[in-house]
């Protein structure tokens, strides 16, 4: 026998739901930034979200693991150049960069692969000028930097102005790209090729043939901008590079890589006095300041170039030797340039080389004007809601109402502290999950009003039906709620993107549903049905006079216990 109303005790509910509002408002207003506002997505305040698709010399699938290396090496650069509010996601074999608001210009520099090497220049020709091809040409990267110059001074590797480095732009292999081979092979067969090399330089006619395969070498890469390099990050240190720098202005052969970037210990940006420029100052670990220390101390008055992603962004002449395991990198750059050239090499290269293959930038309008339609989608489902409840259910209907704007505060604060907690963001798709969770909800409301009318059409009056009727509709409810729930989880598990946003608010929103039904709903019901106020007892006020005047007709028409219909017989 289900209990009465009676025995419910519906204000220890309804107790029990206030302490979890005032709790989670208190974690709201005096935990974190105390701002009651959820943190949202570009998509509703503005900002720029940047995909890099990873690229491997062989063309393959990239390993998780080199992937989810790639991910916290961006995340310790976001960590060090203080870009608020960043988020890097792995999304399948892309990584995927979100800086909200003004940050953008950041992102696009985050997914640089920073592979840095200190090579010895072999020689350099200034590279006639000519329009960017059409298409991608076989082996060419096109990075900026500036003319190689002698340093002032004879502290350190200090070499002519620089590339800027946030604005890589290498072009691609000379010849065109063959259908079927691998760019980055056919790269290195032409820029990488061990015959750039004499193996014995006393051999006049290795040298020469090594001269030859240079001159070649140079004559089929071209340095234009606006066109990507195939070799970027994917340069093979022990072999000869031939290369771009100086804003395209010169073209180098170098020598196999002398010190790795993996040997830098610090990097720190600062001002030039003395020259007037920014420069990036580079400590080395004891392996490598002890190899610099003898490279320069065998090569003063040679050219030591130091190549980041196969751009040589500063090629300085070795004035003398440089011990202690310190240098400098020195170019035409901004305080900015500086700074993030200074971080990427602090943090460490990427152990993937990415291309950027989307770039979407949202404006702050456009993010506004999106949050504004979202909000009025949002208060028209409502409207829809509140209307067809008031007109089919009346008073009951308002229950509906209040439960629906208990259910949205306790919905907005747990937005707000899952923001604050997790770094979780609101955008568009989570908006439409949050409008199709009304209906969810509301759905719970119809279940078990319909119960209620299901009793009292069996001739039981509102009070006794409201705990029978909850009993049948608490097992629908929860069925109903679980689906949902299960089809939200499975579609947050397998989807990426924006749509886990969607099964996200989808699938908080039903738990949710159940704590209001539960604590809010059902409690506010059955105080009404032991109300003593005709007012609020009267079924015609409850949208429950038409099946209540079935149920009594029902009842009357039963024969009572214990006699038994008159049959007429034939």
């Amino acid at each position: 026998m289900a209990p009465s109303a009676g025995h419910l005790r519906p204000g220890r509910y309804l107790a029990f739901f206030a302490l979890i509002v005032v709790v989670l408002y208190a974690l709201v207003f005096f935990t974190g930034s105390g701002k009651a506002t959820p943190k949202l997505g570009i998509d509703l305040q503005g900002g720029t979200r940047v995909t890099l698709t990873a690229r491997t010399p062989d063309g393959g699938q990239p390993t998780r693991d080199s992937l989810n290396q790639a991910r916290q090496i961006i995340e310790t650069r976001v960590n060090g150049i203080g870009v608020g509010g960043t988020e890097v996601v792995l999304d399948g074999n892309n990584i995927v960069i979100t800086v909200p608001g003004e940050q953008g210009d950041e992102a696009k520099n985050l997914g640089r692969t920073a592979k840095l090497g200190i090579r010895e220049v072999i020689t350099s020709v200034p590279n006639t000028p000519a329009a960017p091809p059409s298409a991608p040409a076989s082996g060419a990267p096109s990075v900026p930097a500036t003319a190689p110059s002698k340093p002032a001074g004879g502290g350190g590797a200090a070499g002519a102005p620089a590339q800027q480095p946030p604005s890589p732009t290498p072009s691609a292999p000379a010849g065109g790209q063959n259908a079927g081979k691998n760019p980055i092979e056919e790269a290195r067969a032409v820029r990488q090729a061990p015959a750039l090399m004499p193996k014995d330089p006393k051999n006049q006619q290795e040298t020469a043939a090594a001269q030859a395969a240079q001159q070649k070498a140079l004559a089929a890469l071209t340095c234009a901008p606006n066109v990507a390099d195939p070799l970027e990050g994917n340069d093979l240190p022990n072999q000869p590079l031939v290369t771009c720098g100086d804003k395209d202005a010169t073209k180098y052969v170098l020598g196999p890589e002398i010190i790795p970037g993996t040997e830098i210990a610090n990097a720190n940006s600062g001002y030039d006095q003395q020259r007037g420029q920014w420069i990036v100052d580079l400590s080395f670990k004891s392996a490598g300041g002890k190899t610099w220390g003898d490279f320069t101390s065998a090569n003063v008055g040679k050219q030591a170039a130091f190549v980041l992603d196969t751009d040589v962004v500063s090629a300085p002449t070795v004035q003398n030797a440089i011990l202690g395991g310190n240098t400098q990198i020195t170019g035409k750059f901004t305080q900015t340039d500086a700074k993030n050239l200074a971080d990427i090499l602090k943090y460490g290269s990427l152990p993937l080389s990415f291309d950027s293959s989307d770039a979407t930038t949202v404006s702050a309008t456009l993010g506004y004007a999106s949050l504004q339609a979202g909000l009025i989608a949002g208060a028209i489902g409502l409207a829809v809601v509140f209307v067809y409840c008031l007109f089919y259910y009346r008073l009951l209907g308002i229950l509906t109402i209040w439960s629906l704007v208990l259910s949205g505060l306790l919905v907005y604060a747990v937005l707000v502290l899952l923001g604050r907690w997790i770094g979780y963001t609101l955008d568009l798709a989570g908006v439409a999950g949050l409008i199709i969770a009304i209906g969810i909800t509301a759905d719970s409301f119809v279940i078990y009003f319909e119960r209620l009318k299901d009793e009292i059409r069996e001739g039981r009056t509102f009070r006794s039906a409201v705990p029978r009727g909850w009993a049948r509709a608490r097992r629908t409810i929860l069925a109903s709620d679980a689906v949902s729930f299960l089809a939200a989880a499975i579609l947050y598990i397998i989807a990426v993107g924006d749509v886990q946003g969607f099964a996200f608010t989808l699938g908080m929103s039903t738990v949710l549903d159940l704590v209001v039904v539960y604590l809010v709903t059902h409690p506010l019901v059955a105080m009404v049905s032991t109300s003593k106020s005709k007012f609020l007892s009267n079924p015609r006020n409850l949208g429950l006079g038409a099946v209540q005047k079935l149920g009594s007709q029902r009842k009357s028409t039963r024969p009572a216990p214990g006699r038994r219909a008159n049959v007429k017989e034939a």
